[in-house]
């Protein structure tokens, strides 16, 4: 009997206690005090066309910079925007001087391109160009319209077909790079022509359209 009371008192003792809970100390960030040096701020992968928001200056440990990185103090973040990746890029990797090709420079429009794609130029108005509002970068949808006879005596009819979707904007005229002021805004400009990538077969079927209207 009194066996069974002191396991019973035990257990009843062991069940009320309280476990105790373990509380992680935060630990204070580690300072890094090496150079700025230009990182990608999301995943960059190939072909990507740089924008303003696709990279940023962070501090980087000394030990660890490349004679290959951009640093803050050598580098215009406004001259590298319009330049295109040729390598993959993690997000907040330092970007190499290799990883990147510039408009003009050789082997930009393999880079811009993906596996497989073409480059396709065709002209545009004022109107079909959304009055200059379409920069490289951009998606666009192709309309094709035409006359269409209707098989009576009456004028043929004027249809409107959308024959391409989501297209990427390579450049509007030559210009690879969305053009900004000295206060930083976009500077909308007429073109005449826009410049997209497609695959081989759409580039057959925008070679046909172009013929019919």
């Amino acid at each position: 009997i009194v066996a069974a009371l002191t396991a019973f008192m035990a257990r009843t003792m062991m069940a009320g206690s309280a476990t105790p809970v373990a509380s992680a100390i935060p630990m204070p960030a580690a300072q890094v005090n090496g150079p700025q040096v230009l990182v990608a701020t999301r995943a960059l992968p190939v072909g990507t066309i740089l924008d303003a928001t696709a990279l940023k200056f962070q501090p980087w440990p000394q030990e660890l910079v490349d004679n290959a990185y951009y640093l803050k103090d050598k580098t215009d973040l406004k001259s590298l925007q319009g330049t295109v990746v040729r390598n993959a890029i993690t997000a907040g990797q330092p970007v190499t001087q290799g990883a990147l090709v510039k408009p003009g420079e050789r082997g930009f429009l393999a880079a811009a391109l993906g596996p497989g794609m073409r480059a396709v130029t065709f002209p545009v108005q004022a109107q079909t160009s959304v009055a200059g509002f379409v920069f490289p970068g951009d998606r666009i949808d192709l309309v094709l319209t035409q006359s269409v006879t209707g098989g009576g005596d009456g004028p043929p009819l004027k249809v409107a077909e959308t024959v391409m979707r989501n297209l990427r904007v390579l450049a509007t005229d030559q210009n690879m790079v969305e053009q900004k002021d000295d206060a930083g805004n976009t500077v909308v400009r007429p073109f005449s022509t826009v410049t997209i990538e497609a695959t081989p077969k759409i580039a057959e079927k925008i070679a046909v359209a172009q013929t019919l209207g």
